[in-house]
Order: structure tokens, then C-alpha cells, then sequence
């Protein structure tokens, strides 16, 4: 199965319109620093495919900070006989360069 790469534009909409689960990949220290609003918190140091939450109609795309660790999640879970192929291409540095909002904590 390839590698689906959504545009931070993409999944700005797709999130706004309720079509897709983004699921963050990066540790709680980078998530803390900036994330989407809307993103679940699951690193990939800690990942298990087996954890992930229902899809209940909802597409999971993961992101990461610049698109690599995502790409590694999609692996993880092709590897686990899951149909998950999506990632958002350039991870949040690229989301915060299109000038798109990022929470802090």
C-alpha cells in the first residue's frame, strides 16, 4: 500500500469539516511547544498500532514534525495488517509556514 501525502491545506479542511482523525507523533515536549488543535498526542517511541482509536467513519492521519516519524507510523501500522496509508506531508513545520494556527501550552 503507498504513502498518502495530504497538504497542511488538505488536512486544515479535512479537520474543519470533522472527515479525519490527526493523530501527533511527536513527543509530549514537541507537542507542548506548538500542536493542532484537534490532534491526539501518540509518539511514536511509544507507538502500537493496536492502541489507536475506532476510525468510526473518520480517515486516521498521522503528522509529525517535518514527515518522516508519520511515514514511520504509517509503516507500523501496514505491518499490523492495517489500512491506515496517510500522513501530512512537511509535519507541523509545515502547517505553521502555510500560517495556519498552533496551540501552546
Amino acid at each position: 500500500m503507498a504513502l498518502k501525502e495530504l497538504s497542511p491545506a488538505d488536512v486544515k479542511r479535512l479537520l474543519a469539516d470533522g472527515e479525519i482523525t490527526l493523530i501527533d507523533v511527536r513527543e509530549q515536549s514537541e507537542y507542548d511547544e506548538a500542536h493542532i488543535k484537534g490532534a491526539a498526542l501518540i509518539p511514536l517511541s511509544s507507538f502500537d498500532p493496536s492502541t489507536l482509536p475506532s476510525q468510526s467513519g473518520k480517515t486516521i492521519v498521522f503528522h509529525c514534525g517535518v514527515g518522516g516519524r508519520s511515514a514511520r507510523a504509517v509503516e507500523a501500522c501496514q505491518r499490523a495488517g492495517l489500512s491506515i496509508d496517510t500522513h501530512m506531508k512537511g509535519g507541523i513545520k509545515a502547517w505553521i509556514a502555510a500560517g495556519f494556527p498552533a496551540e501552546r501550552r
